[in-house]
């Protein structure tokens, strides 16, 4: 997720990214994609979330702190602070992270069903690059 604020702050040509393609990026990073999807069932305390997600693969404090971080400043992650000894933080969906988050599972869930052509076309198209043994 630190490229895009680098990108977005301009590169050696001077040139922005696309506001859109940032939160895509965002939304369709690698840890990004599992707290939405993680989220669409039900809000999580920091340290649940990252017991969940684990489940799937290993996420650092600091990486997932990042990634709610930038999930909430797009308006996509609500963080609920409540005031208790010791404190409590929730993380939940808004309404644009919910509508984010189903269609991210919807493109996860194709290529789970879609694997296997995948898998075929990849094959297809490294058979079709093989070199050719040379007969002499």
């Amino acid at each position: 997720m630190a490229v895009s604020s680098e990108v977005a702050g301009g590169g050696d040509n001077g040139t922005a990214m696309c506001p859109y393609r940032i939160v895509l990026e965002h939304v369709t990073s690698r840890w990004g994609v599992l707290v939405l999807i993680e989220l669409l069932d039900r809000s999580y305390r920091f340290s649940e979330l990252r017991r969940a997600i684990g489940r799937v693969a290993r996420v650092s404090e600091k990486m997932l702190t990042q990634t709610l971080q930038t999930l909430e400043r797009d308006g996509l992650v609500h963080r609920d602070a409540k005031p208790v000894i010791p404190p409590r933080v929730d993380y939940s969906l808004t309404d644009l992270g919910r509508e984010a988050a189903q269609q991210v599972r919807a493109l996860a869930s194709w290529t789970q069903e879609r694997m296997a052509d995948v898998e075929e076309a990849r094959q297809a198209y490294d058979e079709a690059r093989a070199p050719k043994a040379r007969a002499s």
